[in-house]
Formats: structure tokens, C-alpha cells, sequence
């Protein structure tokens, strides 16, 4: 079991690898002009800024990424803020962002990846930053859907939605876009700041009204979503892609010659995320990549690679599977407001655990797998291409 365990975590790792944010910004500046200015925002900022200076030294830097990555770096100012709920520092870097973008006097590189929507919380209008992480905090544990989300985020945002554009205007932006998002939406990635709104202020009001939260969000938010009108024109930037989820399956797929790869990513409620992933895990080995949903009901602490972990294995008991192991991480090295990445089970694992029903009610299923022995715990990789599976079954 051991050496299934270390295998799993070889070709989770060989996912992870692929998404290095230093090789994916390298390997593509020769398509980039010297710019004047260099934003590098969310969880691979540090590593994708890094880069960045290595071709462009002395050009003036500034990183935006979460407390974890937020080491010092030759050459940028590197600031450290909330994830995955914004906070006072965000705010504080958002504001330094917009002041660099509105004095800058040339060309623009901006390096985006996920996690940027909530580390560059800008209020938009009299909004303020309690009113954003309000409904931040309501939106996790919505069931909503990143696409969802971010449609929501950024009609609270002076960044999001092309926000980095507007401010840089009249000098032109490339970014480089490292995606966490599945599908690889531009307009969705850390709600794409350097890309057009995915809608309205009145399709915001009808998500919210959808997911019950209309009447749960702060005041001050329905005044500004029933009075906004339509944004000013997004100017043009030129978007590259230089890494993504599907990359990363299939370099968890190079690493295992023999594996089965799910096609489909592995989206939706985890219970039904699960269901799926068994049926198609036949003996051997099966990769895939995705991002799950979770809806809160309880009070417990855990993430959805956790909590889609314990299902796995609920799962794979109940078709009565007998020699297997299963790796569910989050590619950053983080799920949640938790140390953990995701979940490391095998068939013993429900059996190491007292409660695994009432503990998944409680959505508290950090406290299940730290029972289980079966926590996964890498520290912060640096990158973050969403979320990524392996299962060896014999």
C-alpha cells in the first residue's frame, strides 16, 4: 500500500511540475515587447514575476499573491494578501496596482493566475471591502460555480472585468494567463481582469437571486447592482494562455504510460463528482483533472478535494472494492481555508475514522481524513491549475 501511496503522489506531482509558473512565462517572452510596468497577481505571481525580471531586469515589479507564496523576490515589490477571503492587505494592494497602472508610462505585462479575484479586492462605487468579503464569504459556500462567481465578483470590482485595462489605458497590456479555471475562459480566470465582463450587473442580480443570496448580501450590494449602469468599452490586450488543468492531466498521463484518462473534466457537486470517477476507474491506473463544488451545511472545516476524497472512498466501499488508492489535491497546495491540499485514502480509510457520515454533514472533512492518517499535505506549490486525481486500483 505504501508504494501505491508513493505512486499516487509521483503522478499527482508530475501534474503539478508541468504547471511550474517560471517554465510556462519563459517559454513565451520572446513574444512579449519590453514593457514599462510588470503586475503579477494571484497564487504563481512570485514564480511568474521571477521569470518575468530574469528577461526584463530593472523594469519596476509589483506582486500580488497569498501569505504562503509571498516570499521576498530580487527586483518586485511583492505584497501579501487574503486568500480565499480578501482582506485589508488585498485592499491596500489593489489600490498600489491601480496607482501603478494609472502612472505608468509605457507598456504593461501582466501576469495572471487563479486566486487573483480575491487577492485584489477593489470596491467598486461606495462599496467596501466588509460589503465584498460578505458576499466572498456567501459565495463559497454556495454551490456556485467559478464562471458563477466571478460573474459576480467582477460587477463588485474596479479590477475585475477589464478593470486592469481601463486603469492602464492608453498604453497597451499583454498578460500572460496561467488558468485554474476548467475550459480555460479567459473572462473567468482570477475574473479576468484583462479581459471583457462575462455580464451584467442584472445577470448578477438573477445568480444571486437563483442561489437564495439576494437577500442575504449586504445592502449597500443590491443599491449598487439595481443602480449600475453599462461600463465604459474594455480597451484591446493581447491574452496568452501558458498553462492550464488539461496540461497538467496530460503530463499526469506521460507519467504513467498506462493510465486511463476521465476526458471530461470533474466538475459539479462532489457526490455526483464521485459516483463518477468510480465508474470510470476500471484496474490500474485512471488520471483526471476538474474543480468540484461543495455546498455548506455545517460548521466543520475542510475543502472539496477533502470532502471529495472521503466520498471516493465511501464510494469505492460500498461497490466493494478491495486493493485500491486514490489522490484527490488541489494543484496550489491548498482546499480550502485548511493546511491540507486534498486527500490520500485507500479501503482502510473509512474504517480509521469514528464518525464519517455525521463528520461529512458537518462538511468537516479535514477532522475525517486527519482522523484517517490520510490528510495530503504538500505546502504551497506555487502554481495553481485547479484541481487534479489519480487512482490506482488492482
Amino acid at each position: 500500500m505504501d508504494a501505491q501511496r508513493a505512486e499516487a503522489r509521483r503522478i499527482f506531482q508530475a501534474g503539478v511540475d508541468a504547471a511550474d509558473p517560471f517554465v510556462a512565462v519563459a517559454g513565451v517572452l520572446d513574444r512579449v515587447p519590453a514593457p514599462a510596468l510588470i503586475i503579477a497577481v494571484g497564487k504563481a505571481a512570485r514564480l511568474m514575476a521571477k521569470a518575468a525580471l530574469a528577461r526584463f531586469a530593472g523594469v519596476p515589479c509589483l506582486v500580488v499573491t497569498n501569505y504562503e507564496n509571498a516570499q521576498a523576490l530580487e527586483g518586485a515589490e511583492v505584497m501579501a494578501a487574503g486568500h480565499p477571503v480578501p482582506d485589508a492587505k488585498g485592499a491596500a494592494a489593489a489600490q498600489a496596482v491601480i496607482a501603478a497602472l494609472t502612472q505608468t508610462h509605457g507598456p504593461v505585462l501582466a501576469l495572471i493566475s487563479g486566486g487573483g479575484s480575491a487577492l485584489l479586492p477593489a470596491p467598486a462605487g461606495a462599496l467596501t471591502l466588509d460589503d465584498k468579503a460578505a458576499v466572498n464569504a456567501l459565495l463559497l459556500g454556495a454551490g456556485l460555480d467559478i464562471t458563477a462567481m466571478n460573474l459576480i465578483r467582477q460587477q463588485l470590482s474596479a479590477l475585475k472585468g477589464g478593470g486592469l485595462l481601463r486603469h492602464a489605458a492608453p498604453h497597451h497590456v499583454t498578460a500572460l494567463i496561467l488558468s485554474d479555471v476548467i475550459g480555460d475562459d479567459l473572462a473567468t480566470i482570477a475574473s479576468g481582469p484583462t479581459v471583457g465582463p462575462l455580464g451584467t450587473a442584472q445577470d448578477a442580480i438573477a445568480l444571486l437571486k437563483q442561489a437564495d443570496l439576494w437577500f442575504q448580501v449586504p445592502d449597500s450590494v443590491r443599491v449598487h447592482l439595481q443602480a449600475a449602469g453599462s461600463p465604459p468599452a474594455v480597451p484591446d490586450a493581447t491574452n496568452i494562455l501558458v498553462g492550464s488543468n488539461a496540461k497538467s492531466v496530460a503530463a499526469m498521463a506521460q507519467a504513467a504510460p498506462s493510465a486511463h484518462v476521465i476526458a471530461t473534466p470533474i466538475e459539479g457537486d462532489v457526490a455526483q463528482a464521485a459516483r463518477l470517477i468510480c465508474d470510470h476507474a476500471g484496474p490500474g491506473i485512471t488520471v483526471w483533472g476538474g474543480e468540484t463544488t461543495v455546498l455548506l451545511r455545517g460548521t466543520g472545516r475542510g475543502g472539496r478535494n477533502q470532502e471529495l476524497a472521503l466520498r471516493i472512498a465511501q464510494e469505492a466501499g460500498q461497490r466493494g472494492w478491495t486493493d485500491w488508492v486514490c489522490l484527490q489535491g488541489g494543484s496550489d497546495g491548498r482546499d480550502g481555508p485548511t493546511d491540507a491540499a486534498g486527500g490520500l485514502v485507500d479501503q482502510g480509510t473509512l474504517g480509521r475514522i469514528s464518525d464519517v457520515e455525521g463528520l461529512l454533514a458537518n462538511n468537516d472533512s479535514y477532522a475525517a481524513l486527519a482522523q484517517a492518517g490520510d490528510l495530503l499535505v504538500t505546502g504551497a506549490t506555487g502554481t495553481n491549475v485547479a484541481d487534479l486525481g489519480v487512482m490506482i486500483r488492482r
